[in-house]
């Protein structure tokens, strides 16, 4: 009998820019993919690309630190996957709220997030660990 301790998925993608560029970054790719570039309520930070990429959000997020790309997973045990993701590499390097952000090897920045996705999407989607 398999006993599942946590499920996760690769949730978001997003495309960090200095914040003074987010609205003509947010403005490219919104053109570029043929898609609606929304603001996020509540988290103006973050313009969602909408439709993007299917299963996945993608977002344009405005930060104080130069351009990149960041992966979000989101999970129903943030504490069991960010230690699972640390066992595979994976340095911690801050806390946001209820997130974990971790470097993994190669130096890109993953961010351990609470689900956020409707449920049916989440179960659907995600891989069960021990």
């Amino acid at each position: 009998m398999i006993v599942v301790a946590h499920r996760s998925r690769l949730s978001t993608i997003l495309i960090d820019v200095p914040g003074g560029e987010a609205p003509a970054a947010a403005a490219f790719w919104s053109t570029a993919l043929g898609v609606p570039a929304r603001t996020v309520p509540d988290e103006p930070q973050f313009t969602s690309l909408h439709g993007a990429l299917p299963g996945l959000v993608l977002a344009i997020q405005s930060v104080d630190e130069p351009a990149r790309y960041h992966v979000d997973i989101e999970t129903d045990d943030v504490e069991a996957e960010a230690r699972r993701l640390i066992a595979l590499g994976a340095v911690e390097v801050g806390r946001w709220l209820e997130c974990i952000t971790l470097r993994a090897p190669g130096g890109h920045l993953v961010c351990v997030i609470p689900c956020h996705s409707d449920p049916k999407t989440f179960e659907s989607l995600s891989q069960a660990w021990e």
